[in-house]
């Protein structure tokens, strides 16, 4: 008998943990924090804080970006932007269309007035046809390369351009669309990164910082895109036409790159590489801890206004509930028991955390993968 009572009572302290662990397993997590974006740069709504205590578009760069100027000097170059990637489709409306097998030295081929062009891939070229209700569709021989042109306002890929010229190519079995626009005024038009609405001085620094992103990336065209920058967020959010002709501020816009027209940030008289976010948790990020490669104008600079509530209501405090299942498969254990943050920036952001599971395994996430896999909208934040 006293050895069974050993042998149970050996049992229930083997059983214990097990059960005590079961019961305190988070059924989720809450994350609380500030701030929406990387954090490097430009804070936007700093730049409308300091607009708003009468600050220029100068004084707003200068501070966001320390030992920088802010230089103007005429800006000629054009610019190639990608409007639709790996496409295998395309149609393009729009009046007066010309279009060109081949770049805009060729000869034009007629468009009849009401026309659709329509652009598709067949192999390893574009077949491009011409379509008129009530009239037989026209097939053009196929190539790998036709440009468009027209006059007035085109669709194209979704988005209403009125400037410049659109160019479709083959690039391995696939179609890239892009519009080639004059850097200084046609391009910074259709950027939407920033409402119309906000004060003059806010909206003219983010035209100058826009303009400044773009005169850096017309070196190179990528070859995947052909291209010097996409039309998304992935380098800046390009919407054309309908960013200047939106209905009372679209002006408001266009009036701002007008004046601010052939103005970069430079740093020793070369243009900068231009960040620019939403809001922070009180303080700008230094781009060697978030990306790994530091510059002397991308460090830690006070960002007040990001935590403005009236400013900035949405961000400014902000509040995401995880259940354990989601949080487990960010981690890719079985369960999570509890989350430590291993590190933080000097602007006090998260750089890692680390995952325990209930039996003891350990997982860890840079904060870039653990924002993304959780949809967490900044780098500022603290897990009860």
């Amino acid at each position: 008998m006293k050895v069974v009572k050993a042998l149970l009572a050996g049992l229930l302290v083997l059983l214990i943990p097990t059960t005590a662990v079961a019961d305190v397993l988070p059924v989720r997590f809450i994350i609380t924090g500030s701030g929406f974006g990387h954090g490097v740069g430009l804070s936007q709504i700093g730049a409308e804080g300091l607009a708003l205590e009468g600050k220029s578009a100068t004084d707003i760069l200068t501070y966001y970006f320390p030992g920088t100027q802010v230089t103007t000097a005429p800006i000629t170059q054009s610019i190639r932007v990608n409007i639709a990637h790996q496409s295998t489709y395309q149609a393009i409306t729009g009046t007066s269309l010309q279009l060109y097998k081949g770049d805009l030295t060729t000869t034009p081929i007629a468009v009849p007035q009401g026309a659709t062009l329509k652009f598709s891939m067949v192999g390893k070229v574009i077949s491009p046809t011409i379509t008129l209700k009530g009239s037989p569709t026209v097939i053009v021989p196929s190539g790998a390369l036709f440009s468009v042109k027209w006059d007035g306002v085109v669709k194209v890929a979704g988005i209403s351009l009125k400037y410049g010229s659109v160019a479709l190519r083959a690039v391995a079995s696939k179609m890239e669309v892009t519009t080639t626009l004059a850097l200084d005024t046609e391009y910074i038009y259709g950027i939407s990164e920033m409402s119309s609405a906000w004060p003059t001085a806010a909206i003219q620094s983010q035209a100058i910082a826009s303009r400044t992103y773009g005169l850096a990336r017309i070196a190179t065209i990528r070859k995947e895109c052909d291209c010097n920058v996409y039309s998304t967020i992935y380098d800046q959010n390009f919407v054309g036409y309908s960013k200047e002709s939106e209905p009372l501020i679209g002006a408001l816009w266009k009036a701002a790159v007008d004046a601010t027209a052939g103005m970069t940030v430079t740093y020793n008289n070369a243009p900068i590489n231009v960040y620019f976010f939403s809001s922070s948790g009180g303080m700008t990020q230094r781009s060697e801890d978030v990306w790994g490669t530091a510059y002397p104008y991308l460090t830690n600079v006070a960002d007040p206004y990001s935590l403005d509530l009236v400013l900035n209501p949405t961000y400014s405090h902000w509040q995401r509930v995880i259940n354990q299942k989601d949080m487990s498969a960010a981690f890719g254990l079985p369960d999570v028991a509890t989350i430590a943050i291993d590190a933080r920036t000097p602007s006090n952001s998260v750089i890692s955390l680390t995952a325990t599971s209930s039996t003891g395994v350990k997982a860890t996430l840079l904060v870039g993968v653990f924002k993304t896999k959780l949809k967490i909208p900044a780098s500022w934040f603290q897990i009860n």
